[in-house]
């Protein structure tokens, strides 16, 4: 029986020390009794979003999170509670949203009259008043959860399926008559499986007049404090760790969301006096909005629709455990980052070479290649005879059973005065995030969206490779058509590169992007590295290699990230660095394709060719074929072992306690000499109860008998600059 599958009433302890093991910080509530760990097993958890018996509140519970309205006098959010551990996370009462519009600040829903804002009593909430002026609730909606996104799946992934919940609209309009005509509405996406809320809004102009709206602010909490510090500010003070935040406005190429969030402010709440702190600087009141955005004139007929806020609770403090739950969230609610085709990054030069290369990917097991940076595919001309070219280049890969694509670069290039990107402070080109870069909304960057759509809609292209999308350029150009002004300028242009990729998504077009556009339809970010240091020896590669694995599969998947192998030079370096002729490098070849191979990281093996001769082939066909046969496992989820030093044993364990082969341990030995190692193994998330098969590779099965605390240790002894791969059941 696995752990996922026992009551609390029938076995308390094991609960309870799985708690413990995970390493909650946060205190267990008997009263939650969580029927499984939803990590394990979330198929227990369903959404349910109802009214109470007598009308007056609203609740939305999955069992892994509450959140509780009161409808009258206005709606107001009462209770947040992660029903895992019991955690209660509103201390006050705020709006819904605060909206700043024609220059003046409104509320939606929310009641006023909380005096003591250290904590909230249910007693309290009848005695609370709406505000005047506040948007008022008026009617709301349940229904079944719809997709965003319409995904076109034909890549092999890990998980086909769209999530399945509940939603909530809730319908205002405005208590001040100044606004007479708009409609606000504030929807909640309530998701099976997930401890997850995500939280969006929009507004339509029904009016016969148009508004600017300054700023949306579509998420206000009064949130629990994690620290209390009698001196101290929002900006050196610990932020409460039970809730984690991402919406879909992030942007700046750091490969990470946390260093490309937009939106997520960290407040002072004034209204809190009796805290801990001194000045009234406690980091606790949670505000989401993107800082430069909207400045938009809302039309007659017109909806704005905000970002979306992904609301994920979270019962540890684990580094791991965090970021399985972010993972997971990834998987379940954009199940198109879990497709994860084999490809090959090809320089090419004409289209012989293209042919050859297809024949190549064939013939070892490859599944697409990608006009890499460099080649000869220039998807900005859209001539008939360019169009007709890469139309049967296309079908001649597609014969062979080989998906095509290929690279564009937006950013980080000038285009010309008119076009590029106006500074603020000068009134002159420059000034973006890469010094020059063209604006989306000039005339140049919406024909570069038309061609790219015209060039996939003609060619049938199946990938898409964009390098430098936008960035998040502010542009104080007034004559751009995509946008009016300053104000505008970052919202629209990326509302342009949004729609985009919504466009090739629906097409079923693979989109790898550097920068955090998953939530609107990207597949592949750069796991992320630093391109010189392929300039350096092969055996530092594949040091360097398994670090940046390691330290990028943290946060996102490994089907969500793409690793480097350069197979001719590449930023410098000499031989040392090569791996062409790859026939004399096969073992450096063999073992950085298996390291990426092994933790489930498509890289990017840059070059004119697969393999050179019928040996190099065969190492190729071995790999890829020993990818193929474990693929669900090592797609799975990574559990983060030992980081690479070059001194010691490396290795990752990938878990998923839903297939047959429940773990598969990668490890690597980078000394010259072979090493002995006992090697103890953490299998909580396989799903393992009692006991373990273990097995190194196809040789001989042995089994362990778990710890208390889901643990095996296993001796191995790895050959000197080699790697090995264990099988867990």
């Amino acid at each position: 029986m696995m752990i996922s599958s026992l009551n609390l009433k029938q076995a308390p302890a094991a609960i309870i020390s799985c708690f413990m093991l995970i390493g909650s910080c946060f205190p267990v509530n008997a009263q939650t009794k969580p029927q499984a760990d939803w990590l394990l097993n979330p198929t227990p958890y369903k959404a349910v979003i109802k009214p109470s018996a007598s009308g007056k509140e609203i609740t939305l519970n999955n069992g892994l999170v509450k959140r509780i309205f009161k409808l009258s006098p206005n709606l107001v959010c009462t209770d947040y509670t992660n029903l895992v551990n019991g955690q209660q996370l509103l201390r006050s009462v705020k709006p819904e949203a605060r909206l700043t519009i024609n220059g003046k600040n409104y509320n939606v829903g929310g009641l006023i009259g909380q005096k003591e804002n250290a904590y909230l009593l249910p007693e309290w909430i009848d005695n609370f008043s709406a505000g005047k002026k506040d948007f008022q609730l008026k009617r709301f909606e349940i229904r079944t959860l719809t997709p965003r996104l319409n995904w076109k799946s034909k890549f092999w992934a890990s998980n086909h399926q769209q999530p399945g919940g509940q939603q909530i609209d809730f319908y205002y309009q405005p208590g001040a008559t100044e606004l007479a005509g708009l409609e606000v509405t504030i929807s909640y996406e309530l998701y099976d499986g997930l401890p997850l809320i995500i939280k969006s809004l929009s507004i339509k102009n029904k009016g016969d007049q148009s508004f600017k709206i300054n700023r949306v602010v579509s998420e206000v909490l009064g949130m629990v404090e994690e620290q209390s510090a009698v001196v101290g500010t929002p900006a050196n003070m610990a932020k409460p760790q039970g809730i984690y935040l991402e919406t879909n406005y992030a942007f700046n190429n750091a490969m990470r969301y946390d260093l490309s969030d937009q939106t997520t402010h960290w407040k002072a709440d004034s209204t809190y006096t009796s805290q801990v702190n001194y000045d009234y600087q406690t980091p606790c009141l949670l505000e989401i909005y993107p800082d430069k955005a909207p400045g938009i004139d809302l039309q007659k007929g017109e909806i704005f629709n905000s970002v979306r806020t992904n609301e994920l609770l979270m019962d540890s403090y684990d580094r791991e455990r965090r970021g399985l739950a972010i993972r997971t969230m990834y998987n379940t609610v954009a199940p198109w980052t879990t497709a994860n085709p084999i490809f090959m990054h090809l320089v090419s030069r004409n289209d012989e070479e293209v042919r050859t290369t297809i024949d190549q990917c064939a013939a070892t097991g490859y599944e697409a290649v990608i006009l890499s940076f460099g080649s000869h595919c220039n998807m900005e001309d859209t001539s008939a005879a360019n169009i007709k070219r890469w139309k049967q280049l296309a079908a001649y890969a597609h014969g062979k059973k080989v998906f095509i694509g290929g690279y564009s670069l937006f950013s980080s290039r000038r285009i010309s005065d008119e076009d590029d990107v106006i500074d603020p402070k000068t009134g002159k080109p420059g000034g973006a995030f890469f010094g020059n870069a063209p604006c989306f909304g000039s005339k140049w960057g919406l024909a570069y969206r038309d061609k790219i759509k015209t060039f996939y809609a003609q060619t049938n292209f199946d990938i898409w490779e964009n390098d430098g999308p936008y960035p998040g350029d502010v542009c104080a150009s007034t004559t751009h058509p995509g946008h009016k002004g300053l104000d505008d300028s970052q919202w629209q242009q990326m509302e342009i590169q949004k729609e985009l990729y919504h466009s090739l998504h629906s097409k079923g077009v693979y989109i790898n992007a550097p920068d955090w556009y998953f939530l609107d339809g990207t597949n592949k970010i750069g796991i992320g590295y630093r391109e010189v240091n392929f300039s350096l020896p092969r055996e530092n590669q594949m040091i360097l290699n398994r670090q940046n694995i390691f330290d990028g599969t943290w946060e996102k998947t490994a089907s969500m990230s793409w690793g480097f192998v350069p197979l001719t030079k590449y930023q410098g370096g000499g031989p040392e660095a090569l791996l062409e002729p790859l026939k004399d490098h096969l073992k450096d070849y063999e073992q950085l394709m298996a390291q990426y191979y092994g933790a489930g990281v498509q890289a990017c093996y840059r070059g004119p060719r697969l393999y050179d001769t019928e040996t190099t082939k065969q190492t190729v066909i071995k790999v890829i074929n020993w990818y193929k046969k474990y693929r669900d496992i090592l797609n799975s989820q990574i559990i983060h072992l030992r980081r690479a030093d070059g001194r010691d044993w490396d290795g990752i364990l990938h878990v998923n306690p839903n297939l047959q082969t429940k773990g598969m341990l990668m490890l690597y030995n980078p000394l010259k000499q072979a090493i002995t190692r006992a090697i103890t193994i953490p299998l909580y998330y396989t799903g393992l109860i009692s006991t373990a098969t273990v097995q190194e590779q196809e040789g001989p099965a042995k089994k362990y008998t778990l710890s208390r605390d889901y643990k095996i240790t296993c001796t191995f002894t790895l050959k000197p600059e080699s790697y090995t791969w264990v099988q867990i059941r």
